[in-house]
């Protein structure tokens, strides 16, 4: 654990993650568990929201009772697997705003070209977690987070499922300032970029595209 990583060893959280991770987990179980640790990584990434205090009424009396401080949280999805985190996030989070950032890979420089982007108003104002199920080279995540600080954000968080050393040290030399939360941190790159052990392309797993 560091300031710029976090890595949620909770049991549930390590159980589902080893369920994804089994190559015979079919389509829908691998989306329902991925909506399940999303609302468990989306606890973490939130433990420290700014809060402050508003005057209400229970049943019996009135009180000073604890409520988030600030504008609605902006969640951005990185596409297309960011979807799969938005989902759960949204369900915990739902007043939360929605943002995109679409990226590829150009194949000649394998840099990350950008096709879409959208975000909410006042992104300077607002916590924005970033979603993208795979930290591997860490090249289009910092990319995308690149985009998000051109667009005024200066609280940002990188929430996904699994992260490669690579792609945390490379968000670490672009990013200092983003904390990462992953549920495991793995072993390494694979000549073509996949995390090992890893899970295998998250989003075909997810869409059932593979």
């Amino acid at each position: 654990m560091s300031d710029h990583l976090t890595i949620v060893d909770h049991p549930l959280v390590q159980h589902k993650l080893t369920l994804m991770r089994e190559r015979d987990t079919s389509t829908a179980v691998f989306r329902q568990l991925l909506r399940e640790i999303s609302h468990l990584l989306a606890y973490e990434v939130t433990r420290d929201l700014p809060m402050t205090t508003k005057q209400i009424e229970t049943p019996l009396v009135e009180m000073e009772a604890p409520t988030l401080k600030g504008k609605k949280l902006a969640l951005v999805s990185i596409l297309r697997a960011g979807n799969g985190l938005l989902d759960g996030v949204l369900e915990l989070i739902p007043s939360a705003r929605v943002g995109f950032v679409g990226l590829y890979r150009d194949e000649a420089t394998l840099q990350p070209v950008q096709y879409y982007f959208k975000v909410p108003a006042e992104m300077q104002n607002r916590v924005v977690i970033a979603v993208d199920p795979m930290l591997a080279t860490g090249n289009s995540s910092a990319a995308a987070v690149s985009l998000l600080k051109e667009s005024g954000a200066t609280d940002i968080r990188f929430l996904c499922l699994l992260a490669a050393p690579e792609g945390v040290a490379r968000m670490k030399e672009a990013h200092p300032d983003v904390r990462i939360v992953t549920a495991a941190l793995d072993e390494r790159l694979n000549e073509k970029g996949y995390i090992l052990p890893g899970l295998g392309d998250a989003g075909d797993r997810m869409f059932g595209t593979k």
